[in-house]
């Protein structure tokens, strides 16, 4: 019998947890690679690759594939080689992006996360982001709500549990909303476009990398994210089930609810929103 079958609510934060604790060690063998003068590979859509990307992934999976041994898992890197098991419509399964913001990590900003996340009929009903470089780890999902450890790296080597903080989307601030906009993937002139036809004021737009603008969102520091470009299911799932147990959602341009499971795997455009009105 698949373990996941009629979860409980109660029984998916004793699964979150253990999807936190395998996400950490992920985390730690990403960090193990960035401290290095690691090599840089192209892939075939001319993405980057390091070997931080495929000893995370070969982790999270053993480790998913032990823990629910009936769901599928995946996996950004096994998919790009082909490896891609059989996902039939509105099927569990996991999502697993390594290391989302690649050229973050080359980069050496810190911006980049190890992300898990678990799909039910189309949907992420529980997700971990994990940005090892800042001592962040955000986790949640919608009916669980959501939380952020910070300095948790820190309060390891302390010898001290780290302390979670709940998380909570924001209203709209009266002087105008806080866009988030992709640090290395955009098109500047579209998001002005769509911003424009908002008829909301903007007080600020930032840029930032991977999927912490889903968990900046959800933190209440911005209000919307929109995403004009080409992004996987395993880049948003994670952080869509953060932002979605803090009370915010992800929507296509036409207002539908993000959905995975695609046969290509590929998101169309989308926004993702904080607390709305």
């Amino acid at each position: 019998m698949n373990p996941l079958h009629h979860t409980p609510i109660g029984d998916r934060q004793r699964l979150l947890e253990a999807v936190v604790a395998i996400v950490r060690r992920a985390g730690e063998a990403v960090m193990a690679v960035y401290r290095t003068d690691f090599d840089v590979h192209g892939k075939s859509d001319d993405s980057p690759v390091t070997e931080a990307d495929r000893r995370a992934e070969a982790i999270i999976t053993a480790a998913l594939q032990q823990l629910t041994p009936d769901v599928p898992v995946i996996a950004e890197e096994a998919v790009s080689a082909g490896q891609q098991p059989g996902v039939a419509p509105g099927q569990r399964f996991w999502l697993v992006d390594p290391v989302d913001g690649t050229r973050e990590f080359v980069g050496r900003n810190g911006e980049f996360t190890v992300n898990v996340a678990l799909i039910d009929k189309a949907q992420p009903v529980l997700g971990v982001v994990q940005a090892p470089a800042l001592g962040l780890l955000y986790a949640g999902g919608p009916g669980m709500g959501g939380w952020c450890e910070a300095d948790g790296p820190a309060s390891a080597k302390n010898h001290h549990p780290p302390v979670r903080h709940p998380l909570s989307c924001r209203r709209p601030p009266a002087p105008g909303l806080t866009v988030l906009a992709s640090r290395s993937h955009g098109d500047a002139a579209r998001l002005k476009s769509f911003l424009d036809g908002l008829g909301t004021l903007v007080a600020h737009t930032h840029v930032a990398g991977s999927s912490l603008k889903f968990c900046q969102i959800a933190a209440g520091q911005a209000d919307v994210y929109p995403r004009l470009g080409r992004t996987m299911e395993w880049d948003t799932a994670a952080g869509q089930a953060v932002l979605m147990g803090a009370g915010g959602s992800v929507l296509t341009l036409d207002g539908e609810a993000l959905r995975y499971g695609k046969p290509d795997w590929e998101n169309p455009d989308f926004v993702a929103w904080g607390l709305r009105g």
